[in-house]
């Protein structure tokens, strides 16, 4: 065979060229062959050819959006899971109260949703003595349901209630679109909000509890591991077996993180614990702003500081506690801290791990119980976070409740309040009103420094002057040649420090 290099160049250049042809015809058939398999194959589907077409057309019908699946590809997708919720139809359950009071429950649900993102296309409820055990509202409102997701054009249940594994694969399975339960969207809220380090970490902890048991497959899809077999090698009798499944690995993986963030957490912690203290050392004493989301928290902080936090007509819009310098009309120096919103049924998990958090509360000298005064039904926003109060043992620090929003209040609910609850002022954080009030009243109920003194300090020790203005009640101050004549009441250990300044009595 002759070699293509020992041809003279005018036979090469005719080779080359005809090789060429060649391989363009080549690719043009099989360009043609494919053009072809895919008329056949839309032809197939348009002439309805067998079942598997049927079902993905039924499928695509039902509307279904993208990455909406419940079964986790990856165990960090706990981690970072946001629900992308997009249209949605909201159902509760009523079982006790009026009317009123499950109507009240649905419109708090559509602030949660909208928050997290959602649009909410409609809302039902359903009487029932207690949820059904299998598909929460029953089988026959759950077909129901599904007429109604499937006239609305929903892509998400959201049932307002924590559902139980079960009863979220029961009534997906009779729905046919993601379902989602109040529990879920509170956790999807906290992760878009989380800012801090510990918030992130805090929020992380309590999606993955909530996700253990929720995690779900399908079938032998899920032995991903193999035990030994046959008579070769392999771990002998009492191994031969599926090994350890998929789901059984993810959950391994997920406790182990849960492991590292619970020790990650309790670090953090520590560094709280030790400004706490040294706040505590310098006699400082702590206010803490708690209360219902929304109920205007930040803003009352920014009226009574200046401090400028973020406020935002939103569910949850602080999530990291925000500690802030604060001066009474006296002059006397406190810190105000703002915590985290409550909610009714706020998750079990989130009560764990915002546990450290929701510490400022437990440590603080006086609460300031904020409660929204346009509210429906205000009563139960303070019951419910009295609820968390005492799950994290806050029970016996002395609360103000202060009652904001009173410039869009209704008066007779106002009257109410201020009548049933002993400690109750009402202000408006948006126009200023009361405030003047309510720091004259958080002056009164703050701590106050034990022993009273009256001390001649001499000019050289004018840091022991400044203790006193900072730690303690000055009543009055008088400037003499030998130093400072001050009366003022402190606390125990400042007194043994100024005890060798006492004038002596003649």
């Amino acid at each position: 065979m002759t070699s293509s290099s020992s041809l003279p160049q005018d036979a090469r250049n005719a080779q080359s060229a005809t090789e060429n042809a060649t391989e363009s015809l080549t690719e043009g058939l099989r360009a043609d062959a494919l053009m072809e398999e895919d008329v056949a194959w839309s032809f197939e589907i348009d002439g309805e050819r067998d079942g598997d077409q049927l079902d993905r057309s039924e499928r695509a019908a039902l509307r279904r959006v993208a990455g909406l699946s419940t079964e986790l590809e990856d165990v960090t997708e706990v981690e970072y899971r946001q629900l992308r919720l997009e249209r949605v139809v909201l159902v509760g359950v009523w079982t006790s109260g009026t009317v009123q009071d499950a109507e009240n429950s649905l419109a708090e649900l559509a602030a949660l949703a909208e928050t997290a993102g959602a649009q909410v296309l409609d809302a039902v409820f359903q009487r029932r003595d207690k949820p059904d055990p299998a598909t929460y509202i029953g089988s026959g409102k759950a077909l129901e349901l599904r007429d109604l997701v499937v006239e609305s054009g929903a892509d998400t249940v959201v049932c307002d209630g924590e559902l139980s594994p079960g009863q979220l694969i029961h009534l997906e399975d009779v729905v046919k679109v993601k379902v989602v339960d109040r529990t879920a969207l509170i956790l999807d809220i906290f992760a878009q909000h989380a800012k801090s380090r510990e918030g992130k970490a805090q929020v992380s902890l309590a999606q993955m509890q909530y996700m253990l048991p929720r995690l779900r497959g399908w079938g032998q899809s899920l032995s991903r591991q193999m035990g030994g077999g046959g008579t070769s090698g392999g771990g002998g009798m009492a191994t031969r077996g599926p090994g350890e499944t998929k789901i059984e690995t993810d959950r391994r993986r997920i406790r182990e993180k849960m492991a590292k963030m619970r020790r990650e957490i309790a670090e953090m912690k520590t560094g709280r614990d030790l400004k706490r203290q040294e706040r505590r050392r310098n006699k400082v004493p702590s206010v803490a702003i708690a209360g219902y989301t929304n109920a205007g928290k930040s803003s009352l902080l920014n009226r009574l500081t200046g401090a400028g936090v973020l406020v935002e007509n939103a569910l949850f819009a602080t999530l990291d506690p925000t500690v802030r310098r604060a001066e009474t009309p006296s002059g006397r120096v406190y810190t105000l801290a703002d915590t985290v919103g409550f909610v009714r049924h706020l998750p079990h998990h989130l009560v764990e791990a915002f546990r450290s958090t929701m510490e400022e509360v437990g440590d603080s000298d006086l609460l300031l119980h904020v409660v929204d005064g346009a509210h429906p039904v205000p009563e139960e926003q303070l019951a419910a976070v009295r609820e968390v109060i005492r799950e994290v043992g806050a029970t016996d620090v002395p609360e103000i409740v202060v009652i904001n929003k009173a410039d869009a209040a209704d008066p007779l609910v106002l009257q109410r309040l201020l009548r049933n609850e002993r400690h109750a002022i009402a202000v408006s954080a948006r126009t200023g009103a009361g405030i003047d009030e309510l720091l004259a009243l958080i002056d009164s109920e703050l701590p106050r420094p034990s022993v009273a003194i009256e001390a001649l300090v001499p000019y050289t020790q004018g840091g022991l002057v400044s203790r006193v203005h900072a730690e303690g009640e000055v009543v009055s101050e008088e400037h003499t040649s030998e130093g400072t004549l001050i009366k003022a009441r402190v606390n125990e250990e400042l007194a043994a420090e100024l005890a060798a300044y006492i004038p002596a009595v003649h």
